[in-house]
């Protein structure tokens, strides 16, 4: 029973997932490494650290999650991260393909509402209380 819960998470967060194997392969021809650690793919180095690099706030950004891959700058930056992107990882099982639009919403109401867009975002609040960086100003 426990694998086919499993299946059905893995299944509903595919989507994502998806989008996260093609830049992961695309960073794979470009240098780019993958290793699979739990329930996620990760991959680092190569094409996946120029692409997050090149993303608005890229160079503060170690890693990021999609469905059941994380997409990170180093190994260095994977070991930093996983605990936070595990808990993306297990928003992704839950939220499957509305997960994106979800994060983006709540995103636009944070800085509509005079709050931050990304840190106080109930998605990263989660994720940054779990891997114990929550207590910031």
């Amino acid at each position: 029973m426990e694998r086919f819960l499993f299946l059905l998470r893995v299944l509903w967060a595919l989507p994502n997932t998806l989008h996260g194997l093609a830049i992961g392969g695309v960073g794979l021809c470009f240098g780019g490494r993958a290793r699979v650690r739990g329930p996620a793919i990760e991959f680092y180095d190569g094409g996946v650290k120029w692409l997050i690099q090149r993303l608005p706030h890229g160079q503060f950004t170690l890693a990021l999650t999609l469905g059941h891959t994380i997409l990170g700058q180093t190994d260095a930056s994977l070991d930093i991260s996983r605990k936070h992107e595990a808990v993306h990882v297990r928003q992704y099982e839950r939220w499957g393909p509305f997960m994106l639009p979800a994060y983006f919403l709540s995103s636009v109401y944070m800085w509509l509402t005079g709050r931050r867009f990304y840190r106080d975002n109930p998605f990263e609040r989660e994720a940054y209380d779990a891997d114990g960086g929550g207590q910031d100003a």
